[in-house]
């Protein structure tokens, strides 16, 4: 688990790109005063563009949010090595996720203030919460840890879910090595496992009688379309 702290550059826009540029207008402001008080106007003069122009790269205020997380999302694939390859799974979402936190680094005060945003309003809560299950799918997909099914989709949820949590230790984590917020990863990874292990048995042990349940259900379906069809015959036959 040990790790040597890193220090992340903010990410510079590509020059004459208008996107990119309103990206880190945002997280520029969102570090700078609350979110819930950030304009759309703020925005696009903050980032040197008009109002038209904003309004051909985003729809809204969350829509650039979004764009940021695909931002992150876009720095931690691209920074897949291949060097976990051998190691346990456990492991790899591990260095998957603090890659992660690395990424966030810079906009460490801007995420504090999304974060309080979030806290006080139930609706910005539930679109995060969308944009972060979308993230953790691909974190999962990049520690090579299967997202699909019943199980997948408990990993995918637990996993968003445990993600908000971490945020909060990372945010209150002064280390510049991040002890605690690796030694919180750590911990959650392990209870995840257990977790995982279980639904994993759940789903082996019912599958047989998921299959009979499918299997009755269907018959049923067909005797009652049988029954339709025949007593549709008839009526043609007496008519």
């Amino acid at each position: 688990m040990a790790r040597a702290a890193k220090k992340t550059a903010a990410p510079k826009a590509a020059p004459g790109t208008d996107r990119d540029r309103i990206v880190d207008a945002l997280m520029e402001l969102a570090a700078e005063q609350a979110f819930d008080e950030i304009t759309i106007t703020a925005i696009a003069e903050r980032a040197g563009v008009s109002l038209a122009d904003f309004r051909d790269c985003f729809p809204s205020k969350g829509a650039v949010l979004a764009a940021f997380n695909r931002r992150i999302d876009r720095i931690v694939l691209d920074g897949a090595t291949g060097d976990l390859v051998d190691e346990n799974a456990k492991e790899r979402l591990f260095d998957v996720l603090m890659r992660r936190f690395d990424a966030l680094a810079p906009y460490r005060l801007a995420i504090e203030s999304i974060t309080t945003w979030a806290r006080r309003e139930p609706l910005a809560a539930a679109a995060l919460n969308r944009m972060i299950v979308n993230s953790m799918r691909f974190m999962l997909e990049a520690a090579g840890i299967e997202s699909d099914g019943a199980v997948g989709a408990l990993k995918l949820q637990g996993l968003t879910i445990a993600w908000a949590r971490l945020v909060n230790v990372w945010l209150d984590d002064d280390d510049p090595g991040m002890a605690a917020t690796m030694a919180e990863l750590d911990r959650t990874l392990r209870r995840g496992d257990m977790l995982v292990a279980r639904a994993e048995d759940v789903e082996r042990l019912t599958s047989p009688l998921r299959s009979l349940a499918r299997g009755v259900v269907s018959a049923g379906f067909r005797f009652v379309s049988d029954r339709r069809s025949k007593a549709s015959d008839k009526e043609t036959s007496e008519a």
